[in-house]
C-alpha cells in the first residue's frame, strides 16, 4: 500500500522530465506484470514501426511497475494516478498519445471519456469479458458508455466477442492473446542456464513456477516420496526468506537454495529452490513436466503459456475458470487440473512413470503454442491503417 500510495506523488514530475510536448507518445496501460507481458510484443513491434515516437507505460499495481519500471521499452514508466476527471485531464495532456493501448482489462472511465474527448483513438488489446461484469448488468449504463471510448476492441476469445455483441458492441477483433506471440520467441532464445544443467543432470525434472504456500501444501508429499531419479525446481512467487526456510525443512530430500550453489555440488541435491527473480522462462527449458501455481489458491494462475512453449505437460489447481487457455489446453489433454495432494500425486506419478504419456502431452502443449501465434500481427496491421 505504501509503495501504491508513495509511487503516485511524482508521476507528473517523472513525465515532464521524459516526455516533452513536442514528442509523438504511444501510451499502454498494463494493471500488472502479466499485463505488460502481454503487451511486450506489441511494444517491439511498434517500436520498429513507430521509431518516432515514444513509448510511456502506466501501471496500476505496485508487484508490474517496481518489476518494469527501467524496462528498456519505454521510454517512461508510471504509475497511473486515481481515476478522477482532473487527473485523467492533466495525465493525458502531459502524454498527449496518439494511440492508447489497455490491455487485457482495467477500464477507468475518467480516462477513456478523456481519451474520447481528445479524439485519441483507443484500443483493447488482447482483452476478456465475463458475464459478471458490470457492463452486461443492467445497472452497467455508465461503465458502458465508458466501454464505446474503444475504437476496437482485440479479444482473446468468442465468448468475449459474444458478450460485447449483446450490449450493442461490432468493432471487435478475436485476435487471440499477445502473450503467445511472448511465449513463441523465448524457445528462439538462448535458455542456458549451467547451474540448471549441472543440477539436472540425466535426471527427470519437475519445474515449479510461481508457487504459493498452498501450492506448495499439494507437491510436499510427491516431493517427498518421488522416485530417485525425479529432481525438483521450485520458484515461489515471493521471494519470502523466513517462509522459503518453513518450507525447505519440511523436505525429506536434500534441498538446496539458489543462492548457496556456488558453495555447493549441485548435483547432490534433488530440489533446488530459486531464492531471486527472472530465471523461470529460462528454467521451463530444463523441464520434463511444469507444475504453475496460484490456483490451487485463490491469487490467480499463473502463466501458462511460458512452459507450454517448451513443449512440457502442466499440472495446475482447480480455480482457472477465468483464464480461456487454461481451459483450452485442458479440453485439448495438454494440462491437468488438481484439487488437493492425492490427485497431484496421482498424475505427476503418471507423467514421471509413463515415458509415451508424458511425451504426447507435451507435444500437445506445443502445438498449442504454435496454432495460437498473430495476435500482434492482427493489432500492428489494425494500428497500420489508423495511423496518420
Amino acid at each position: 500500500m505504501k509503495l501504491f500510495v508513495d509511487g503516485r506523488k511524482n508521476v507528473f514530475e517523472i513525465l515532464q522530465q521524459k516526455i516533452s510536448l513536442e514528442d509523438k507518445t504511444i501510451w499502454f496501460h498494463c494493471a500488472s506484470l502479466g499485463e505488460f507481458e502481454q503487451g511486450v510484443p506489441i511494444m517491439e513491434a511498434l517500436k520498429k514501426l513507430k521509431p518516432d515516437h515514444k513509448i510511456v507505460v502506466s501501471f496500476f499495481s505496485p508487484s508490474g511497475f517496481e518489476i518494469k519500471k527501467n524496462t528498456v521499452l519505454a521510454n517512461a514508466v508510471v504509475y497511473l494516478p486515481m481515476d478522477t476527471p482532473s487527473n485523467a485531464r492533466k495525465f493525458i495532456a502531459a502524454i498527449h498519445p496518439s494511440i492508447a493501448l489497455f490491455v487485457k482489462y482495467e477500464f477507468w472511465p475518467n480516462y477513456l471519456f478523456e481519451l474520447q474527448r481528445k479524439n485519441i483513438s483507443t484500443l483493447l488489446v488482447s482483452g476478456v469479458f465475463r458475464e459478471k461484469q458490470i457492463f452486461f448488468k443492467p445497472y452497467g449504463g455508465f461503465m458502458r458508455n465508458a466501454l464505446a471510448a474503444f475504437d476496437h476492441f482485440f479479444l482473446q476469445d468468442e465468448n468475449s466477442e459474444t458478450l460485447l455483441q449483446s450490449i450493442g458492441f461490432k468493432n471487435i477483433t478475436v485476435s487471440g492473446d499477445t502473450r503467445f506471440d511472448r511465449v513463441s520467441h523465448q524457445i528462439e532464445m538462448d535458455n542456458t542456464l549451467k547451474f540448471a544443467e549441472e543440477f539436472k543432470g540425466n535426471s527427470l525434472c519437475i519445474v515449479c513456477g510461481s508457487t504459493w504456500p498452498e501450492d506448495e501444501a499439494v507437491l510436499l508429499d510427491y516431493i517427498n516420496s518421488a522416485p530417485e531419479n525425479v529432481k525438483f525446481i521450485i520458484a515461489p512467487h515471493k521471494i519470502e526468506p523466513e517462509k522459503i526456510e518453513v518450507f525447505t525443512k519440511k523436505f525429506l530430500k536434500k534441498t538446496v537454495l539458489h543462492s548457496n550453489i556456488e558453495v555447493v555440488n549441485i548435483s547432490e541435491y534433488a530440489v533446488l529452490i530459486i531464492d531471486c527473480i527472472g530465471l523461470l522462462s529460462k528454467l521451463y527449458s530444463y523441464a520434463d513436466v511444469a507444475y504453475v501455481g496460484g490456483a490451487i489458491g485463490k491469487t490467480g494462475l499463473h502463466n501458462i503459456l511460458e512452459p507450454a512453449t517448451f513443449g512440457v505437460p502442466i499440472i495446475i489447481g482447480k480455480n482457472y475458470e477465468e483464464f480461456p487457455e487454461a481451459i483450452h489446453l485442458r479440453d485439448l489433454a495438454g494440462l491437468f487440473s488438481i484439487k488437493n495432494a492425492a490427485e497431484c500425486g496421482k498424475i505427476l506419478g503418471k507423467l514421471i512413470n509413463n515415458d509415451d504419456f508424458r511425451n504426447k502431452t507435451g507435444m500437445i502443449s506445443g502445438h498449442f503454442v504454435n496454432k495460437n501465434t498473430g495476435a500482434t500481427q492482427k493489432i500492428v496491421n489494425y494500428i497500420n491503417t489508423i495511423s496518420k
